[in-house]
């Protein structure tokens, strides 16, 4: 079988929500998802009072729901990376909503806030805590990736698919911190939970350009 043939084979075999890639993602995440929040309940746990600031604070449901939307739009965008011939640019576009949202947010907040206010709230509490921690939540989430898009898939650029790899991790790692974070204000979450995030991809990255090579 020619190469091209082989290209085409195998990406008409991963399309699709439902493809056997997507399954063995999910699947094979469980592991590293259950490592991520075991080290979650033993070193964190959610803040005090959770469920009523979420039901009382913009700023926290926003904070908790915008690792979603990065998990959601990083899903299609990974997926594609590892499937040979599939146009994972138009995808990539998805990836602006949460930066979309994000910018927003903090938009908002400037305008909202007094100015000699935005040191403290860029900077919050925990800022060392987050961008250490979050890296270490979304490390199990992250070779659990990398080996199913090792075993399953054939990406043509192992470093952008180990670095969609890191952006699905980077997410559940924010989602499982962004529960115990008091630091709620979108300043603090655009610097910290951004650095956590490029942290994150950036191992994804250099894992994946040596694990993911044909």
């Amino acid at each position: 079988m020619k190469t091209e043939d082989l290209i085409r084979t195998l990406a008409a075999d991963q399309s699709g929500p439902t493809s056997p890639l997507a399954r063995a993602l999910v699947l094979g995440l469980l592991p590293g998802i259950a490592l991520a929040v075991l080290f979650y309940s033993i070193v964190l746990g959610p803040r005090p009072h959770l469920m009523n600031l979420l039901s009382h604070q913009p700023r926290v449901d926003f904070k908790v729901l915008l690792p979603w939307l990065l998990l959601v739009t990083a899903w299609p965008v990974t997926l594609r990376l590892v499937q040979p011939g599939a146009n994972w640019r138009r995808a990539a576009w998805l990836l602006l909503l949460p930066v979309v949202a994000l910018v927003v947010a903090v938009g908002v907040e400037l305008v909202l806030l007094p100015e000699e206010t935005w040191r403290g709230f860029w900077m919050g509490h925990n800022a060392l805590i987050c961008s250490t921690l979050v890296p270490l939540m979304a490390f199990g989430p992250l070779i659990a990736v990398l080996l199913v898009l090792k075993r399953s898939g054939a990406p043509t650029n192992p470093t952008l698919a180990g670095a969609g790899a890191g952006l699905i991790a980077a997410a559940f790692g924010l989602a499982l911190y962004s529960t115990h974070c008091p630091d709620d204000s979108p300043l603090f979450v655009a610097c910290w939970y951004g650095l956590a995030t490029v942290i994150t991809v950036v191992i994804g990255s250099v894992l994946g350009s040596r694990w993911l090579r044909w």
